[in-house]
């Protein structure tokens, strides 16, 4: 028996999560420290391996402000050595990603999305990496949720689809069935749920022996072990660093050990990195003087704890989306946030930072029934999946209880009265969601036509939202039971 050691390094869903936080006197997370800590492991560690499970774009105000070319100037700076695709990779655009990987020293993997009528992927499926005569395989798998995104491409998107994770996996296999391969690792952007779903649905001696996941921001304690497999995630942003450290017997080509830790990523653990330090510094001084400028107040500090719940943050965005609208009631998805608060103090850094996504909001004419069985859709889906779903705010007046005993939709009113089946009602919903309304809503584009052809109001979310902040002040909202999943 001959073994060897191994360490992998992982990060997922950084979201451009540049910029510590402060906490309890000390800074947490930022992508010079993990710097910093990968740095000084790989001094510790002579075969090491550091991967990254995608959406390296869109949350902070310096990717959005430079289309990801700063992101990928400082990725390039930790050293991957593999990374792959993430649903939020597209959304500046499939050729600008195009564009972005030339500027990438790093290999960028995926193995389930296809040009369709060409049967030709976009990207290398997978990577062979070899550290000190370890052969690691790793496979790069993606949300189906990607094609959400790049729908909105009208013509490269209609060419565009995702296989399933299953199929794509064991034709990788097979091909390497003749190869010496050490380790094999599944680098995957589907979710925590889907990931447990996928390991179950391997077969046993697949020949996996490890899944890194992201996309669902799962902050894990200790790997979840299916199938034999262990499966992890470190959360989102770079406040935590997952570490493998892995015995493999050469002569078998096994895994015969592991150990696995999310490491803490802050100040009293961490050096940060000078070089990595003096182009973030570069980037942030190009773009101080316009992000720094005050667009509003609030009375105070408004919480946006939990994407899966009501919270004032996002019940006051509803609002003023709504208000003066040519709608009655704005249906807002929750996953737009990417912060856990705003205010008092509204600076333009503070607000592209906790809403960075920008949108078109349709307008669509519908019937009660129709409605009815969206938000019966999302309600059971939110419950059912322990709030790994999409979840929804409503704007003022809408009254939503789900019993999840009964499968139920208790209360669905409008203004302290009850929806009625054939009721007409207006409703504001973001372009990607309107997009993904089959599987967020559970109904088809042809349902929600089917008495008006929806139509664009609002052609920038994020402007429209600047706006008003601007000419507003002292602005207020509260937690008041709009939506509510009675257990």
């Amino acid at each position: 028996m001959n073994i060897r050691k191994l360490t992998i390094l992982h990060s997922n869903d950084p979201h451009g999560a540049f910029l510590p936080r402060e906490k309890d006197g000390r800074l947490i997370g930022g992508i010079s420290m993990l710097a910093g800590k990968l740095e000084a492991i790989r001094k510790e560690e002579e075969n090491c391996l550091y991967a990254i499970a995608g959406d390296l774009f869109k949350g902070s105000l310096i990717d959005a402000e430079f289309k990801g070319i700063s992101t990928i100037e400082m990725i390039n700076l930790l050293r991957p050595d593999v990374v792959t695709i993430g649903n939020h990779e597209v959304d500046y655009g499939l050729a600008h990603l195009l564009f972005l990987e030339k500027c990438a020293r790093f290999p960028l993997i995926n193995a389930n999305m296809f040009i369709s009528d060409f049967s030709k992927r976009l990207f290398e499926p997978c990577k062979v990496i070899e550290v000190n005569g370890l052969k690691v395989l790793f496979i790069g798998l993606v949300t189906s949720e990607i094609l959400m995104t790049t729908k909105g491409e009208e013509l490269i998107g209609s060419y565009l689809d995702v296989d399933d994770h299953l199929r794509q996996i064991n034709t990788i296999l097979d091909s390497y069935k003749t190869t010496d391969i050490d380790l094999t690792v599944l680098l995957t952007h589907i979710g925590y749920e889907e990931d447990r779903r996928l390991a179950q649905r391997l077969e046993e001696n697949s020949g996996i022996d490890i899944i890194i996941g992201a996309h669902s921001h799962t902050l894990l304690v200790r790997p979840k072990v299916i199938n034999g497999i262990p499966i992890v995630q470190v959360g989102s942003g770079f406040e935590h660093l997952g570490r493998f450290d892995i015995s493999i017997d050469t002569d078998t080509h096994k895994m015969i050990d592991y150990s696995w830790m999310a490491l803490p990523i802050n100040s009293d653990n961490c050096r940060k990195d000078q070089l990595m330090e003096e182009v973030l510094n570069a980037y942030g001084k190009q773009i101080d003087e316009k992000s720094s400028r005050i667009l509003t107040t609030f009375k105070r500090r408004l919480d946006h704890h939990s994407r899966h719940e009501e919270t004032p943050l996002s019940n006051l965005f509803a609002d003023l989306m709504q208000k003066d609208s040519s709608f009655d009631i704005m249906m807002l998805g929750t996953g737009s946030f990417r912060g856990k608060g705003l205010g008092p103090v509204v600076d333009y850094r503070n607000f592209k930072e906790v809403y960075p996504f920008d949108n078109r909001i349709y307008m669509l004419t519908i019937e009660g029934k129709t409605f009815r069985k969206m938000c019966h859709h999302f309600l059971k889906q939110t419950y059912l999946s322990k709030g790994s779903e999409e979840f929804y705010a409503f704007s003022k007046g809408m009254e939503l209880k789900y019993d999840a005993n009964s499968d139920d939709l208790i209360t669905f009113r409008y203004n302290g009265k009850d929806i009625q089946d054939d009721q007409i009602l207006k409703i504001g919903l973001p372009e990607f969601h309107f997009n993904s309304c089959e599987e967020f809503l559970n109904v088809t584009k042809e349902e929600l036509s089917q008495l008006e052809q929806p139509r664009i109001v609002v052609n920038s979310d994020v402007a429209t939202y600047e706006e008003m902040l601007k000419n507003s002040f002292e602005l207020d909202s509260d937690i008041e039971g709009r939506v509510l999943i009675l257990q």
